[in-house]
């Protein structure tokens, strides 16, 4: 027994050592891992190590696809600029271009190196400074942020907005630009006496301008963004870039966008174009870093990163600026933060494909193809923006006009959204492509994480005259009827000529009416609209969302409308009329609150008639009584 015993426990001896071992190893692997995960990278020069009077180099493009080389001399770092734990360090340009050039608009993510080692993005500017001096964003400022940011898409969880019929309907549409996401300041950081920096006091600091070049975009849509659009740090430029076609994605070499090469953004490709120009500041395998800046600051972005040709830099007093035109789709823009964009090659974006059929007052029909970025902000923007041009490139820009919209919004899963609409006035363009901004506002902001929106057909026609009418009165062949009776009503429409029409409208009177009186509306689509119970609704899914969109009333025909005196309410988009006694108690109960809205007519039938030779405004309320 004892020679059995004994080699069993010098085995369990054993076994209990071997496990010791293992456990006391293993802490230090990971203690090894971690070691060199902290391990600064070793082709980025530290912050920590930058001091006044260092002599580095930058690179960007003057002309053509090239980066060119030129001096930068380091002044000092600049701590708690633009944003608390940052920093930006602070250098002058040197050599023959940039002095020539200073800071431009397209600079912005110039690499800058020193000892051959990158440090930073050149981002920011001194606009009134006599000298180039410029701002930099530390190069691990730009990369934290993004590795920091990976994987971390909004989402809302299906959680639904409240929503507005009057907003649907509206076309006085305003866009809520952002807050930029940095902005510029004066200059007034605490500086050690005799520092180069002090020379700076007192001047302003601002990110430097991000050229916006539009091509095929009419003069006057960009008049009514550019104030917007400078307010956000772009600088609008019209007439100097090509148009981008459509095409596939790009084949990535080691040669594509290297530090220093001039990369566009584009939020519009096809017969228009529109697209933001920058440098890239850092290639890491398939990851770009660029702008040292945000663009828009709209955080988790999905815009497509092409490469660009620099035709030259216009040196200016006021704003030096590149002329570019975007090249070969090779990635796409997934990020967009306070220290610049982040991207990934080899990446195509999801893009929101646009045919416009435009036929013009000469009978002529021209057919426009474009895309647009996928984005809750920047989509509805980018709409209006061609959708207004596309009027305004054939048609009268001065005068009044009637604008038909006719077309769809498909949306993956569900019904599409039907688009048609009518305007005659002196803003007839301006409010035909607000028509459609507004339910993609809606759509895209309506907080539910399932919405994929394709393709936008529309067919637009257009009229060089004003053809609109006002409905004066109304008149019946009778006030007094019974149940299940046809009445008519004579709708009296004046133009703006001065000639009037009648409209004759049949009625029927609901054959379980009781007896007493009824309401009878005749008006345009807008101010049954706004006369409607229902206002507000928090839509339930987006099937919902989908369906009282297409519910909106048009607002060029006239609706018939009867009602009822007797208690009713409105509960989401739905209308409960002629309610029972005891379902209004308990809607009343002291118990609850809220969740509908009463009302003190019941609708029993409603017609939608079809649309007239003119586009009719105006509402008339008349009397009936049902005796039998």
């Amino acid at each position: 027994m004892k020679k059995l015993l004994c080699p069993v426990l010098a085995l369990a001896f054993a076994l209990m050592l071997s496990a010791a071992a293992v456990t006391a190893q293993t802490p230090a692997k990971a203690t090894t891992a971690a070691s060199v995960a902290a391990q600064p990278d070793a082709r980025l020069f530290p912050l920590e190590d930058v001091r006044a009077g260092m002599k580095a180099r930058a690179w960007t493009v003057f002309a053509g696809t090239e980066a060119q080389e030129f001096g930068v001399d380091i002044i000092g770092v600049l701590p708690g600029f633009p944003a608390p734990r940052q920093s930006a360090i602070i250098g002058r340009l040197t050599g023959a271009n940039a002095e020539k050039t200073g800071v431009f608009a397209g600079m912005s993510g110039s690499p800058v190196y020193i000892d051959g080692k990158l440090v930073g993005a050149i981002a920011f500017s001194f606009p009134f400074s006599k000298e180039p001096i410029c701002g930099i964003t530390p190069i691990k400022q730009m990369i934290d942020i993004f590795e920091r940011q990976q994987g971390t898409a909004a989402r809302n969880g299906g959680a639904s907005r409240t929503m507005s019929f009057a907003k649907l309907a509206s076309t006085d549409w305003q866009t809520d630009w952002p807050k930029p996401a940095v902005s510029g300041g004066t200059f007034a950081a605490p500086v050690a006496a005799g520092s180069p920096l002090n020379a700076l006091l007192g001047q302003t600091i601002a990110p430097i301008a991000t050229p916006l070049v539009f091509s095929g975009i009419s003069s006057e849509a960009l008049s009514l963004y550019a104030p917007q659009l400078q307010a956000n740090g772009l600088l609008p430029v019209a007439g100097v870039g090509g148009a981008a076609s459509i095409t596939p994605l790009g084949k990535v070499t080691d040669k594509t966008l290297p530090p220093g090469s001039s990369v566009s953004v584009q939020l519009v490709r096809g017969d228009y174009s529109l697209a933001a120009f920058g440098t890239v500041t850092w290639r890491d395998n398939d990851r770009i870093y660029a702008f040292g800046h945000p663009f828009l600051g709209l955080g988790v972005a999905d815009m497509p990163m092409s490469e660009s040709n620099v035709v030259t830099v216009i040196s200016s007093v006021n704003n030096s600026f590149k002329l570019s035109s975007a090249g070969q789709m090779v990635g796409s823009i997934s990020q967009d933060r306070a220290t610049g964009i982040y991207g990934m090659l080899g990446r195509a974006p999801k893009m929101i494909p646009v045919k416009i059929n435009l036929h013009t007052s000469r009978d002529r029909t021209e057919t426009y193809t474009y895309e647009v970025a996928n984005d809750k902000f920047l989509t509805p923007i980018l709409l209006n923006i061609t959708i207004f041009s596309t009027i305004g490139s054939t048609e009268r820009a001065l005068g009044e006009s009637t604008i038909s919209l006719r077309g769809q919004i498909n949306v993956a899963g569900q019904q599409p959204i039907k688009i048609e609409r009518r305007f005659s006035s002196m803003n007839a363009g301006a409010q035909a492509a607000a028509s459609v901004a507004v339910p993609m506002s809606a759509l895209l902001s309506s907080g539910f994480d399932n919405v994929d929106v394709g393709q936008i057909t529309l067919d637009i026609t257009s009229t060089d005259e004003r053809m609109s009418g006002t409905l004066d009165r109304i008149a019946l062949d009778r006030t007094e009827v019974t149940r299940g009776e046809t009445v008519e009503v004579q709708a009296y429409v004046r133009t703006d000529s001065g000639k009037q029409f009648v409209q004759r409208i049949p009625v029927k009177i609901p054959a379980d009416v009781p007896r007493g009186q009824l309401v009878l509306f005749v008006g345009d689509g807008g101010a049954l609209q706004q006369a409607s119970a229902a206002q507000n609704f928090v839509p339930l899914d987006l099937t919902q969302l989908v369906g009282a969109i297409n519910k909106i009333k048009k607002n060029d025909r006239l609706y018939v409308k009867l009602f009822r005196v007797t208690s009713g309410a409105v509960i989401g988009t739905d209308e409960m009329p002629n309610l029972p006694p005891s379902v209004v108690a308990t809607l009343n109960s002291d118990r609850t609150s809220g969740g509908f809205t009463p009302t003190a007519l019941s609708p029993l039938a409603e017609q939608e008639l079809p649309p007239a030779e003119f586009v009719i405004e105006g509402q008339q309320l008349i009397a009936i009584n049902v005796i039998r």
